[in-house]
């Protein structure tokens, strides 16, 4: 077939071909963008972030806190901030990809995980060698997020700072101790930094010029990056 069409003069089209531009009859019109998944995935991470910081800074004391941040976990930060990633990869994005894939992960593993610490007895070192991989992962990630825009420096960074805290007092023993509580404090900030990136998208792309500046990173290089409506 590849011979056939070879001889064909380029603006010649083969017979019974549908001249460029147009769709076959009956066919439906395809889409010619997909939408960013970056403020679903953003703003995912966000809600399920900030639920479980504040569980984490022992400002909920309700026994039944946790419950709550599970349901956000499972549909949430995993589900729904899977299918940003799966998005992601459609449209080439290979930091976003990553990044939403890993962190939907990580959400449905809590979901799993948490109900069941309980009941297998004592794990914080476990916990905390768990919670010790994330912070590496998140670090290299910020690297990446360096030729992103601010708001997603700014979550990376202090997600890094999160879960380094988290882990370090769950090596101490788990909740109730400081370091702990330290770490939900910073999980606060990141969960408000991804919001805000979140906002930023939506509102900066829907409006068609910048309302919520998301700033511009300078490269070793002197160049400026700048980011008027995409976040990740």
């Amino acid at each position: 077939m590849n011979e056939d069409t070879r001889g064909l003069h380029p603006e010649q089209s083969p017979p019974g071909a549908v001249p460029p531009g147009e769709a076959p009859y009956g066919a439906a019109p395809r889409a010619s963008a997909w939408a960013d998944p970056a403020p679903l995935g953003l703003a995912a991470f966000a809600l399920t972030t900030l639920l479980l910081s504040i569980v984490n800074t022992n400002l909920l004391k309700e026994t039944a806190g946790i419950l709550p941040v599970l349901g956000l976990a499972a549909f949430y930060g995993g589900l729904a901030q899977f299918a940003a990633g799966l998005m992601e990869f459609r449209r080439g994005n290979t930091f976003g990809a990553t990044a939403f894939v890993s962190f939907a992960a990580f959400w449905l593993s809590y979901w799993w995980i948490a109900p069941r610490v309980a009941l297998a007895g004592d794990a914080h070192n476990a916990l905390g060698l768990f919670l010790l991989g994330w912070a590496i992962f998140t670090a290299y990630m910020t690297v990446g997020a360096l030729r992103v825009s601010l708001p997603v420096l700014a979550v990376f960074v202090l997600l890094t700072l999160t879960f380094l805290f988290l882990a370090i007092g769950s090596f101490q023993g788990g909740a109730g101790y400081a370091m702990t509580e330290v770490g939900g404090w910073f999980g606060i900030l990141t969960g408000l930094a991804a919001w805000y990136a979140s906002a930023a998208t939506v509102i900066n792309e829907t409006h068609g010029r910048t309302v919520l500046p998301v700033g511009r990173i300078r490269t070793a290089q002197g160049e400026r990056v700048r980011h008027d409506e995409r976040s990740v």
